[in-house]
C-alpha cells in the first residue's frame, strides 16, 4: 500500500468535511477532561496516570469513526473507559519500555515510542486483543514505517507555528487533522498487511494444490 503521507492528509481531510464540528467539539471534550485531572491539587498527577489510557483509547475509537466516515459520536471519547484495565495497561508498558529503552539512549527511545504508536488504534478496532499482543502488533506494523510516519508528523510543523501566531486558536483544527491523518497512517498500515497475508494464504494454497497434483500423476 505505502500511500503518500500528502494523500494521507488528503484523505483526512475528506473524512473530515462536514464533520469538522463534531471533531473540534470531541477534541475539546478529551483536552478538558485530561486538562481538569491534571489540575486537580495535590492528587491531579496521579488522576492522569489513571485516566489518560482510556482516554486515548477513546480517542482512538473516535478517530477511527470520523476516519470511516461511519457514525461518530462525542460520548466514544469515553468508550475507553468500557476496557478500562486493558488501556491502562498498554499506557503504562508503553511509558514503561519507552523509558527503558531512552535510559540507554534519546535514540532508541524515540524509535521505541515510534514503534508503540499504533497501540491505541489497534486496542480500538479490534477489542479482542490483548494489551501484549497489541503491542507487539504495532511494533511489527512499524517495521520500516517509523520514518514515514515521522515525516508525516513533520508535515504539520509550520501549521503548528501558524497555529500559535492565532493565539492557539488553530489548534481547535489542528488536532483532529492530525489525529485523523494518524488514523488514516494506521489504516493504510492495516490494508497493507491484510494484503500480505493474503498473499500468503494464496501462496500456501497453490502449493497444497500442486503437492495435490503430484500426488494424483503419482497413484
Amino acid at each position: 500500500m505505502k500511500t503518500e503521507n500528502k494523500v494521507l492528509m488528503q484523505m483526512a481531510r475528506e473524512s473530515l468535511a462536514g464533520k469538522w464540528g463534531l471533531a473540534i467539539g470531541g477534541f475539546v471534550v478529551y483536552c478538558l477532561v485530561v486538562g481538569i485531572a491534571e489540575a486537580i491539587p495535590k492528587v491531579g498527577g496521579l488522576a492522569a496516570i489513571f485516566i489518560t489510557g482510556p482516554m486515548a483509547g477513546g480517542l482512538a475509537i473516535f478517530a477511527l469513526s470520523l476516519s470511516r466516515k461511519q457514525e461518530a459520536k462525542v460520548e466514544q471519547i469515553f468508550q475507553g473507559f468500557n476496557r478500562f484495565a486493558v488501556y491502562l495497561g498498554a499506557y503504562w508498558l508503553m511509558i514503561l519500555y519507552v523509558v527503558l529503552w531512552s535510559l540507554l539512549l534519546i535514540i532508541p527511545g524515540i524509535i521505541a515510542a515510534y514503534g508503540y504508536s499504533m497501540v491505541f488504534f489497534i486496542l480500538a478496532d479490534d477489542s479482542s486483543i490483548g494489551i501484549r499482543e497489541a503491542l507487539q502488533k504495532s511494533k511489527t506494523m512499524m517495521m520500516g514505517h517509523r520514518w514515514k510516519y515521522f515525516c508525516l508528523g513533520w508535515r504539520f510543523f509550520g501549521w503548528t507555528l501558524l497555529c500559535f501566531l492565532s493565539l492557539g486558536i488553530g489548534f481547535l483544527w489542528l488536532f483532529p487533522y492530525i489525529q485523523i491523518s494518524g488514523a488514516k497512517f494506521y489504516e493504510d498500515l492495516k490494508g497493507e498487511e491484510e494484503a500480505a497475508a493474503q498473499t500468503t494464504e494464496l501462496e500456501k494454497i497453490a502449493v497444497e494444490n500442486v503437492e495435490v497434483a503430484g500426488n494424483e500423476n503419482l497413484i
